[in-house]
């Protein structure tokens, strides 16, 4: 991986075999980044994405290993007690069009991820709502 850094915004480049979660988090542990948003393009070679059921309040996650192009991978990097904290969705689509996604719990990229990371001047932290079974923003 590779980034450069320009005021508030980081291009960065995650290259094949990384793993997106883990360079996000490298890249915001190393520029102190307390609140952003996440953006990015790229190949997948294998995720793990899940799709939240709000009245079990459980995550359910589905699994694919391919040739898969990401759509759209968007999200947000904050805190939760005023740690590091990511929080991405992703969609892929494979050779034939058909389009996979939803939280993101790993991804691996088989060619390169093209990301881009808006700084935000600022701190939002989260906090567990009982209510919910998430994770939500705290003010």
């Amino acid at each position: 991986m590779e980034y450069r850094r320009f005021d508030n915004t980081i291009i960065a480049r995650i290259d094949k075999g990384e793993k997106i979660l883990e360079q996000v988090k490298a890249i915001a542990l190393q520029e102190n980044i307390k609140l952003a948003s996440v953006q990015a393009l790229g190949a997948v070679n294998h995720f793990t994405a899940g799709v939240f059921k709000t009245d079990e309040k459980k995550y359910y996650s589905n699994t694919f290993d391919g040739a898969f192009e990401i759509v759209s991978l968007t999200g947000t990097i904050n805190t939760m007690n005023d740690e590091f904290y990511c929080h991405l969705h992703m969609s892929a689509g494979d050779d034939k069009g058909h389009v996979f996604g939803g939280h993101l719990n790993e991804a691996t990229v088989s060619a390169t991820c093209e990301m881009v990371i808006q700084i935000i001047d600022g701190k939002v932290d989260r906090y567990f709502d009982e209510e919910i079974g998430l994770n939500l923003f705290r003010f």
